[in-house]
């Protein structure tokens, strides 16, 4: 027991890298990744379990005020930044597979490790985990207007059916997470925090192995376009963070700023793999794979602007 604790230990005091690891492994094994990719709902529920434990109830609830800012987030994350983004590539005449994953992205809620990656940049993991919360659960609303203006002829039901899924099953793994957290370590001791990062870490990087089966073949197959979707995955998730974080400097809610930033950038659109049609989400598996790559290089290459933030917090 002993040894295993010392394992998780060293995995958390090396997360960015133990998240790197999975994601060359996801590069480098397709086969792997598509075994993986049969167990995403339980690897994504179980992420969901061991974020909750970490975070606490108290800290998850937060305040009237703090629910108020999150739904205040998703309607700009969620609709009025896809809508702006859809609006901008109609106009344009854009409608190919690149600018539909651009605005699904923008539709989609935040990912079920934002607060995993908030923890390992050293800032307050609860706004994340309140904010994705949120998104899930207003996601049948925010998702309809963008679903009406983009012609990519998704069913908004579906949606609604698959989002109230992950709302329950958000809702099953934190009752469950909470419940051992009050029961068994209600004020958990360091080293304990320690090891559900350890545990956090190497969950995040077995799930990201199943989001990469499309990314390995297209490195050999077609490298101009996988450079070129790459480089859209970096340019959209960073910039956004950056923007964010730049526009919530003096708010406030500094301990809050961090998450919401992680938040804005990394988001779930592997929801919708289970929502719309094969002939709309095969196009786009591509770009989900080579979304998780800026995604889970966020903790390392956000480190100098992110961890000192959380010195001065």
């Amino acid at each position: 027991m002993g040894a295993l604790r010392g394992l998780f230990l060293t995995l958390a005091r090396h997360g960015r890298l133990v998240l790197i690891a999975g994601l060359a492994c996801g590069i480098l094994f397709p086969d792997l990744a598509i075994i993986v990719r049969g167990v995403l709902p339980e690897l994504v529920a179980c992420t969901l379990g061991v974020a909750a434990l970490r975070i606490g109830p108290s800290a998850a609830r937060g305040s009237l005020a703090d629910i108020g800012i999150s739904l205040r987030l998703v309607a700009a994350y969620q609709l009025a930044l896809p809508l702006m983004l859809a609006g901008l590539f109609l106009a344009l005449g854009w409608n190919g597979p690149l600018a539909t994953a651009l605005v699904l992205m923008a539709a989609a809620p935040s990912i079920s490790g934002s607060p995993n990656l908030t923890i390992m940049t050293g800032n307050d993991p609860a706004p994340a985990l309140r904010v994705m919360i949120a998104g899930v659960a207003l996601l049948p609303l925010t998702v309809a207007p963008v679903f009406l203006l983009w012609p990519i002829f998704g069913s908004v039901g579906a949606i609604a059916l698959a989002s109230g899924r992950l709302l329950l099953l958000i809702a099953c793994s934190s009752a469950v997470a909470f419940v051992i957290r009050e029961r068994f370590f209600p004020h958990p001791s360091a080293e304990t925090l320690g090891v559900i990062d350890g545990v956090s870490a190497l969950l995040l990087a077995v799930l990201v192995i199943g989001l990469m089966s499309a990314t390995g073949p297209a490195i050999i197959g077609t490298p101009g376009l996988f450079g070129l979707t790459l480089g859209a995955a970096f340019a959209i998730n960073f910039s956004l963070q950056l923007a964010v974080y730049g526009l919530s400097s003096g708010c406030g809610h500094q301990r809050s700023r961090v998450a919401w930033s992680i938040v804005a950038g990394n988001r779930n659109i592997a929801l919708f793999l289970v929502a719309l049609p094969a002939v709309i989400t095969d196009p786009l598996l591509l770009f989900i794979g080579c979304y998780q790559i800026p995604m889970y290089l966020t903790p390392v290459l956000m480190k100098p602007l992110y961890s000192g933030h959380a010195e001065t917090s």
